[in-house]
């Protein structure tokens, strides 16, 4: 196991003062899973990763010259944008596909899968949110990038990205603003999913410490291919500068989550 990679890290100057997150960036197994018992068609699936997360964020943090960090492993051997306590931590079944090799699963292995993979990967990103705060004396920007599947049980979704947040709006309005300001674009708000998500890792890194984020989803669709990336890359690159260069958007400051209070 020593040489499969829970995480990637993308260099980039600390100085600059962001973190570009990617989650579900990548679709990677040790070869101890095989494929967790599915065929191999359903690893291009969204069920297995954010489909075009990968290149957006490895071309955001090139042009930005930020540092970012991936996600090394499958969402289906367990999902690292969630809480240890959370019951979808591993997933026995996802959008129809049932998962064999997540069911049965021993406590063992649950706890293995944890501290293996779902750990070191948010060890990664303390560390270089820290690395970054200690570079600029401010709080970092911090955006996460996910995707969201084109259609959902049949019903398609008009939008062409959203950004999804808990209280913490600071980076949120000015996010959906820029966006919205491109009049062919039609942009959701916590849409198709609610931002506020207990010991995700926005609820982790950020709204607990009170560091200014936003999570963005792009449709799948319109990243599935490097044209699709470039053009996102393009119109994101210029709109995460200009919110990087807000003083407001570097400081501290915690927000009460919508999840409920924080444990003391």
């Amino acid at each position: 196991m020593t040489d499969f990679k829970s995480f990637e890290f993308i260099s980039g100057n600390r100085d600059k003062g962001m973190v570009i997150l990617g989650d579900h960036a990548m679709r990677h197994l040790p070869a101890r899973y095989g494929r967790l018992g599915l065929p191999e068609t359903a690893f291009s699936r969204h069920i297995v990763y954010d489909i075009g997360i990968e290149g957006l964020c490895r071309h955001l943090c090139r042009r930005l010259d930020v540092p970012g960090v991936l996600g090394g492993f499958s969402r289906l051997l367990i999902d690292p944008n969630r809480g240890e306590d959370d019951p979808t931590l591993i997933m026995k079944i996802s959008d129809g596909a049932i998962i064999p090799g997540n069911h049965p699963i021993t406590d063992e292995e649950w706890n293995y899968r944890i501290e293996a993979f779902h750990r070191p990967y948010h060890r990664a990103v303390d560390e270089t949110i820290a690395s970054v705060a200690e570079a600029t004396g401010k709080a970092p920007l911090v955006l996460s990038m996910h995707s969201f599947t084109p259609a959902w049980k049949g019903v398609a979704r008009p939008w062409h990205a959203s950004v999804l947040w808990d209280s913490d709006d600071r980076a949120v309005t000015p996010l959906l603003a820029k966006l919205g300001a491109d009049t062919n674009l039609v942009i959701g708000d916590n849409e198709p999913y609610d931002g506020a998500l207990r010991n995700d890792t926005m609820f982790r890194h950020c709204m607990m410490t009170g560091i200014p984020h936003a999570l963005l989803e792009v449709r799948q669709d319109l990243i599935g291919d490097e044209t699709g990336i470039v053009e996102w890359a393009d119109r994101l690159a210029r709109i995460f500068a200009e919110m990087n260069a807000d003083p407001a958007l570097h400081e501290y400051k915690r927000y009460q989550s919508r999840t409920g209070p924080y444990e003391a």
